[in-house]
């Protein structure tokens, strides 16, 4: 089937994704019945492109446990739309796209650690299955195609969608993103199909989103063309390299330019430069959004076909594309175009075929648990863990027993009983017994709880022998709170603190939490301070407080058995995925900026608190062998690598850790970077020394000025760390381009 076969109102429907798929499908006395609302769209259209969200729960859908489609019937909601569509319609059968950004976003799905979690687990095999287990959860309930985060590079920790993102570095992000496409389309490229236990990726969100103004969403990205190729556009060319099916366009404008009507971006870049073919999507209503720089809905929907977009998401203005062929706004090529696209991705994911059965489900709890061990990070410790498993410990702080505190935005409700979901006081409890955890929350996440809390506080930490303060943040969303059209929180949210549309203008700890820190420094008792957050925060105060200090993206469910592990055991392997600012206002602070004359602020000559790349485990020690090698730009286009090889020292246990590689770029008329990451490896370590070989070639020495990586001749040498102000790693090479740079 392809565009030409279907008539000009059939092909207005496929490139549309206008309903919320909760809204087209109710759950009554067991049985799926469509709704009205999903039956005007048929007749308006005569088919559906796709339907986002049938089987999405949470307090924007207002699906919960009680009104929503129980998970082993996913299949038969599914069905009974898809029956209602294609009977009544033109006989085209529609996509069911969900959300899965950290796991898919249904009853019973599944909730992972978020991105900036796996970012500082730095795994890519990690990653890749567990993107291959969801995908095989997705697949087994009727999901198409899945919304993916991970394109974002974290730029700014102010921005309330920090914990979509992988980290600040596009190296990592690029990893980590190509392992997520890899794992759940199953390896499937170009337009091959997807088989059976996969589903398709659109990621998000294309491009430099985390780039926006002051960190709010959504806001504009005033960078050049260098940093949007070199930062921004790499992530999502590792995705189109590793067959992604399709890309969402973000919100944001870059230089002025909305990324839904960036033809130079959507065609010029993904489908000219790259040779990429897949289905571009907007964003939730961000065509619309095009209102305030068109005149009416048909011209704002002319400018988002013509600059590439496939499908729409939620919007109105893809409904006038008659009226913009009609005026001439648009040639009916370009809509057919749209629509062949569409009906590519549909051929893709076996539509218009027998679909096979599902293979077995995936153990995904025991990866789950796996990556929220890697994602806790030991930022430092004075000797106090591990903690005496025979002590006493006073467990303070709002995020100490509270699961949603964990678990980050987009995600579902959970099972009133799961077995696999533990909190830090559940998890100590069980280990050490409930009579040795003296329990005293403190405070809010936000706002105090009045002076009897923390009279409790400091009775507590007088009867027991350490004290665990569980502090941080949250991205709980209450079914009572207010929402934008596109599902961000609108309004106060009480006790909510990250996910989109929370934005925030300090980064800093609340009050409330300070003051729990104070509190229990000043008992003199060994105290260890577990942040458990989605962004970046000033932590310089707490840090001083502290004998020790831990830092958690939102783990997951089984994010309190992963924290305690890493107090009694020592497990903590993590290493931070964004650099941590010495204060408010330092920004940016991210590790690969570029060096500056100026030497920072009067009252912060060092705006970094915790660089990008801390953690690992203290035990461990890499060093680089000498090395110096020169290779032409033949030799990196023909496949040419560069192997470098480190020492890796273990003086403790077994143990697994991330080993980054960062090198130092020198380009003519060019101001370097202060370092780049330009590999990582997370290797399993015995006691004793390990070599590990790492193997750089044009992704790693190439120039992605561009936002691809292009060959130029380069000389690899290891340079020592007193040529650097930054905060110490031990394996570094420098980069240095022999035809543009003169010694």
């Amino acid at each position: 089937m392809i565009a030409s076969s279907l008539s000009l109102r059939s092909r207005i429907g496929q490139v549309n994704q206008r309903l919320k798929g909760w809204e087209a499908l109710r759950w009554v006395d067991g049985v799926p019945r469509v709704t009205d609302v999903l039956r005007r769209e048929v007749d308006r259209f005569g088919g559906i492109g796709a339907i986002y969200g049938v089987l999405r729960a949470d307090p924007w859908s207002g699906v919960h446990w009680h009104n929503g489609i129980p998970p082993e019937r996913s299949a038969d909601a599914y069905a009974a739309v898809q029956d209602y569509v294609t009977r009544n319609g033109d006989g085209v059968p529609v996509l069911f796209v969900e959300e899965a950004p950290h796991g898919l976003q249904a009853l019973g799905g599944t909730t992972l650690p978020v991105n900036l979690a796996l970012g500082a687990g730095m795994d890519a095999g990690l990653t890749e299955e567990l993107a291959a287990a969801v995908a095989a959860e997705a697949y087994a309930r009727g999901t198409h195609v899945v919304l993916v985060s991970g394109l974002d590079v974290l730029r700014d920790p102010r921005w309330g969608r920090a914990e979509e993102c992988f980290g600040e570095d596009p190296a990592l992000a690029a990893m980590l993103v190509a392992a997520t496409v890899r794992g759940m389309q199953g390896g499937s490229t170009g337009s091959g199909p997807i088989g059976a236990g996969h589903v398709a990726v659109v990621a998000k969100h294309l491009a430099a989103q985390g780039a926006g103004i002051g960190g709010r969403n959504g806001s504009g990205a005033p960078i050049g063309s260098r940093e949007l190729g070199e930062i921004h556009l790499r992530p999502a060319y590792a995705a189109a390299r590793a067959g992604v099916a399709g890309f969402m366009a973000a919100y944001n404008d870059i230089d002025g330019v909305p990324c839904t009507a960036n033809r130079a971006l959507l065609t010029g870049k993904l489908r000219e430069d790259w040779g990429w073919d897949g289905v571009v999507m907007a964003d939730g209503t961000a065509i619309d959004r095009l209102r305030d720089s068109s005149p009416d809905p048909a011209a704002a929907a002319a400018l988002a076909l013509r600059a590439g977009v496939d499908l729409s998401l939620w919007d109105e203005a893809f409904t006038h594309l008659g009226q913009a062929l009609d005026r001439g706004l648009v040639e009916e090529r370009e809509l057919d175009r749209a629509v062949d696209r569409v009906l590519a991705l549909k051929r893709r994911v076996g539509l218009f075929g027998e679909r096979p059965a599902p293979p077995p489900a995936r153990d995904v709890t025991t990866l789950a648990d796996r990556a929220a061990r890697q994602a806790v990070v030991l930022v430092h410790d004075r000797g106090v863990l591990p903690l005496d498993p025979a002590g006493t410990v006073a467990l303070i702080g709002p995020n100490a027993d509270d699961l949603d505190a964990q678990l980050g935005d987009y995600t579902p409700p959970r099972p009133a009983d799961d077995p696999a979901a533990s909190t830090v006081r559940s998890a100590l409890a069980a280990r050490l017994g409930a009579e040795h955890v003296l329990h005293a929350p403190g405070s809010r996440v936000r706002s105090a709880l009045g002076p009897e809390a923390l009279a409790a506080v400091e009775t507590a930490v007088a009867r027991a022998d350490v004290c665990v303060l569980v502090l941080g943040g949250t991205s709980r969303r209450g079914y009572d709170d207010e929402f934008a059209d596109n599902g961000a929180v609108e309004g106060p949210a009480a006790d909510t603190t990250n996910g989109e549309g929370v934005d925030l203008a300090s980064i800093t700890l609340p009050e409330a939490q300070l003051d729990l820190a104070r509190t229990a420094s000043a008992s003199g008792k060994p105290v260890v301070a577990v942040v458990v957050d989605g962004r970046p925060r000033a932590l310089t105060e707490p840090a001083g407080l502290v004998d020790a200090l831990l830092v958690v993206p939102f783990p997951g469910p089984g994010g309190g058995a992963a924290i305690v592990s890493a107090l009694l055991d020592g497990t903590a392997s993590g290493r931070l995925p964004a650099s941590f600012p010495v204060a408010d206002g330092v920004f940016p602070v991210a590790h690969d900026e570029r060096r500056e004359t100026a030497r920072g602020y009067l009252e912060h000559r060092r705006p970094v608190g915790f660089p990008f790349g801390s953690g690992g485990s203290p035990a461990i020690v890499a060093r680089m062998r000498e090395a110096s090698h020169d290779i032409s730009v033949t030799d990196l286009e023909n496949g040419a690598v560069v192997l470098i090889t480190v020492d890796i020292v273990n003086a403790g246990s077994h143990a697994s850790v991330a080993i980054p590689l960062y090198g130092h770029r020198h380009e003519l008329g060019v101001r370097p970077r202060r370092r780049s990451l330009l590999a990582v490896r997370r290797v399993s370590c015995e006691p004793g020394e390990t070599t590990v070989a790492f193997a750089l070639g044009l992704d790693e020495l190439g120039s992605w000025a561009s936002g691809r990586p292009v060959a130029v001749p380069v000389e690899v040498g290891v340079w020592s760390s007193d040529e650097t102000d930054e905060p110490g790693h031990a394996v570094r090479i420098r980069v240095t381009g022999t035809t543009s740079w003169q010694r």
